[in-house]
């Protein structure tokens, strides 16, 4: 989080030198030429006429000001908002986007992961298993790799699923009632 600030305020002093420098350069063109923008002003017209100059300046003020929101929403993105501890009791590991309001996460707590699945006003336990048991890139040890096909159809490796996730329920169910 300091480091955060720290990169924040250098960002706004970069910022406001540049913003000041240019402001100065316009201010002080404006007093050497004075009779040259007054008598560029037509008859009957209220606004001057605007150089390149002033474009070009306009034009890069606004550049920084761009810049400096791009950097400051890089550096909140990259050290987090809140500057979260990443030795606190619960990390997460990781996580993907199911739908425009479900999400899938994996999360640590001691030496467990968790794989939580949340959807508005509800989060449910998924899965669970031991911390660092599937590598972080998402192989593990009997899977197939990124370029290989997975075995079997679509239905099929469902069936299976369901038919370990019903055993292993049952399985609990039974353990649980003795």
């Amino acid at each position: 989080m300091k480091r955060f600030a720290a990169a924040l305020a250098a960002w706004a002093a970069l910022a406001m030198t540049l913003v000041a420098h240019t402001a100065h350069a316009a201010d002080m063109n404006a007093v050497n030429h004075a009779a040259q923008i007054a008598s560029g002003v037509g008859a009957g017209t209220a606004v001057p006429s605007l150089g390149v100059g002033a474009v070009l300046q306009t034009l890069l003020g606004l550049a920084i000001v761009i810049a400096f929101v791009f950097g400051c929403a890089w550096l909140a993105r990259k050290f987090g908002v809140a500057g979260s501890q990443r030795t606190g009791l619960v990390k997460v590991i990781g996580g993907a986007s199911l739908g425009s309001k479900e999400r899938v996460s994996v999360v640590e707590i001691g030496d467990t992961w968790l794989v939580l699945g949340a959807a508005p006003g509800n989060v449910r336990l998924l899965h669970t298993m031991p911390a660092g048991s599937v590598a972080l890139n998402g192989t593990e040890a009997g899977a197939p790799l990124e370029g290989q096909p997975l075995q079997g159809s679509f239905g099929q490796r469902f069936r299976d699923a369901l038919a370990g996730e019903a055993t292993k329920r049952l399985q609990k169910f039974a353990g649980g009632s003795k």
